[in-house]
């Protein structure tokens, strides 16, 4: 399930590595932390599958600024181990926790 929010739609894991770096107290998450992400999961994909979809999903919140990530150059690509959140991701994660889901419940009137 995605949620647009503005020009951004973020996907449940991408919220959940927002709200994970505003817990941490250096704003920074390392991919360990984010793996137990799918540890709650009934249907959870291969621990390969896992990590890219982690690496995926981080690559894209670097895409969007709400992150940045820390890690190895190599010649083709970056192996991101963890991530910190920037002023944006900052203000975002604090959005998500603000925001209180309506139920639907009916107004009894006496």
């Amino acid at each position: 399930m995605t949620i647009n929010y503005g020009f951004m739609t973020l996907s449940n894991l991408q919220k959940y590595i927002l709200n994970k770096g505003l817990e941490s107290r250096a704003k920074t998450v390392t991919k360990a932390v984010l793996k137990k992400f799918y540890a709650t999961k009934k249907n959870q994909p291969k621990d390969d599958d896992q990590l890219n979809i982690i690496t995926k999903s981080v690559e894209r919140l670097i895409k969007k600024g709400l992150v940045k990530g820390i890690g190895i150059k190599t010649a083709e690509k970056w192996f991101v181990k963890e991530v910190i959140l920037t002023k944006k991701g900052l203000k975002k994660a604090r959005e998500f926790l603000g925001q209180q889901q309506e139920l639907p419940f009916s107004k009894k009137r006496k």
